[in-house]
Order: C-alpha cells, then sequence, then structure tokens
C-alpha cells in the first residue's frame, strides 16, 4: 500500500498512471460534451405559434390546432373550440377541419345523427 494515499483511491490494477488516468477523464468529459451539444440542437423547439399564422402541423400552433382553409388554401393556427360549438374528439394528423374543445370541456353528442359540441365535462 502506498503511504498516505487511500487504497480506494488507487487505479483498479495498480499499472495506470495518473496522467494516464486524468487523459481517459479529460477524453471522457470532451465525449459527453459533444453528445450534449448534438442532443440540445436536435430537441431544440421554435416557438409556439399564436393564433392567425399559417401552420403545417398542430403541434406549431400553441392551441394545438392547425385549422385548413379551403377559401385561400394553405393552414392557419386557430383557437380550440369554446362551449356548444362544434368540436372533433381529438387531433389526428398534421391538419384540422374542425378544432378539438378547449382544456375544460369534453366534445361529445347525445344523438348520433347531430354533430359532436362541447359541453362540460
Amino acid at each position: 500500500m502506498t503511504r498516505g494515499v487511500h487504497p480506494a483511491c488507487l487505479p483498479p490494477y495498480g499499472s495506470e498512471s495518473p496522467t494516464s488516468a486524468a487523459k481517459a477523464m479529460g477524453n471522457t468529459l470532451v465525449t459527453l460534451v459533444g453528445a450534449l451539444l448534438l442532443c440540445g440542437a436536435h430537441f431544440h423547439r421554435q416557438p409556439l405559434k399564436k393564433e392567425g399564422a399559417g401552420c403545417s402541423h398542430h403541434s406549431q400552433c400553441s392551441s394545438d390546432c392547425c385549422l385548413i382553409n379551403f377559401d385561400l388554401g394553405g393552414a392557419f393556427c386557430a383557437p380550440r373550440a369554446r362551449l356548444t360549438k362544434l368540436c372533433l374528439p381529438q387531433t389526428k394528423g398534421p391538419l384540422n377541419i374542425i378544432c378539438p374543445c378547449r382544456r375544460i370541456l369534453s366534445c361529445s353528442t347525445g344523438d348520433p345523427n347531430c354533430p359532436r359540441r362541447c359541453h362540460w365535462i
């Protein structure tokens, strides 16, 4: 045992010098930082668009509803449906024809012949 050094601080096999262990730690740190930078760039999100802004997918809108504009072509971010308004139960696909309800409302119908509307839960 080396005098003044705790056994847990020694290299596993005793053959590595302190400089080679430091180099290995440095290489590991550089690799980890590089991976984090790449992942951070991959997961960077654009700010959500406000109502009326052009969109191509519902996930781009703060309301989570990208509504198709048949008259002008294209699509725009639209507000979620209010109480008693026509609705869809959920967002499917990138664009909507009718938006889902606001968060505290439920999209349902009591009559299968009537369209779905937003109601209190």
